[in-house]
């Protein structure tokens, strides 16, 4: 099942995505009800795909040629960081260049939506409590990143975690160590790879992260970027407004967000 979020009148509602057709679905992403026809995908305003979450999980280095191409260590066990609630946006919406960045970066990922709570899980258990994924962009303002002593700043600006541009429900999606992933930005593929080439999967990505934190129905994890990120292109690729990058991940769809400039 494919399920958006969209702007009825103000109120955000579930719609179930059939071909180019949406249908109402109430309210809450989590307990769909199918139901009327609203019109047609293009017609609807479409929103981040989840509420905005109590967690946004990162992994960071998930991929071993994407650790090498920056210089890093190859981890030997997931490395999270975090991201807020500010930075969520959906399909389509802006990706705003703030003044205080000048190395402003794009990662294409698998994001996972938990289905439900989720504290100390075992690895053969962890996709059980998978609701959905989607497409996701971990928005890097590199020279915070690395000029601060953590990356959080860097990380977690307005804007920076776009997400979509639908959910594809845990069912549509058997193995999510197959999936092709691509970053395209204005028309130039960068990132080609495929998430059978992570370090950890998502599965081992879950268990790990509730060894120590509980996860929440709605919560996210995005599980990681595969190499071709612009700060390790020679020479660098950053992005800059007017610049369009679009993640595709096979099996999801693909999300596009436009680069902007800050107007402060």
């Amino acid at each position: 099942m494919q399920l958006i979020r969209y702007d009825a009148g103000g109120v955000a509602r579930v719609g179930v995505v059939e071909g180019d057709v949406v249908r109402d679905a109430g309210t809450d992403v989590f307990d769909p009800q199918p139901g009327d026809a609203v019109g047609r995908l293009d017609a609807v305003t479409v929103l981040a795909p989840v509420p905005p979450p109590s967690k946004i999980v990162c992994v960071g280095r998930n991929y071993r040629e994407h650790a090498e191409e920056t210089g890093s260590a190859v981890p030997t066990r997931p490395q999270l960081f975090a991201k807020w609630a500010n930075a969520l946006v959906g399909p389509g919406a802006s990706i705003i260049r703030p003044t205080i960045t000048e190395q402003l970066d794009y990662e294409a990922e698998l994001t996972v939506v938990i289905g439900r709570r989720a504290q100390k899980v075992h690895v053969a258990d962890a996709l059980d409590f998978v609701y959905a994924y989607t497409c996701g962009n971990d928005v890097s303002a590199r020279d915070l990143q690395f000029g601060d002593t953590q990356w959080t700043r860097g990380k977690a600006l307005d804007t920076f975690a776009p997400m979509g541009p639908w959910l594809v429900t845990a069912d549509e999606i058997p193995d999510p160590q197959a999936l092709g992933i691509r970053c395209i930005v204005s028309g130039e593929t960068l990132q080609d790879s495929s998430t059978s080439e992570m370090l950890f999967s998502v599965a081992e990505i879950i268990a790990f992260t509730t060894e120590a934190i509980t996860l929440e129905r709605g919560d996210v994890i995005m599980t990681g970027t595969p190499p071709g990120v612009g700060v390790a292109r020679n020479p660098q690729r950053f992005l800059h407004p007017g610049d369009t990058v679009r993640v595709e991940i096979d099996g999801i769809g693909a999300l596009e967000n436009a680069i902007v400039a800050s107007d402060a």
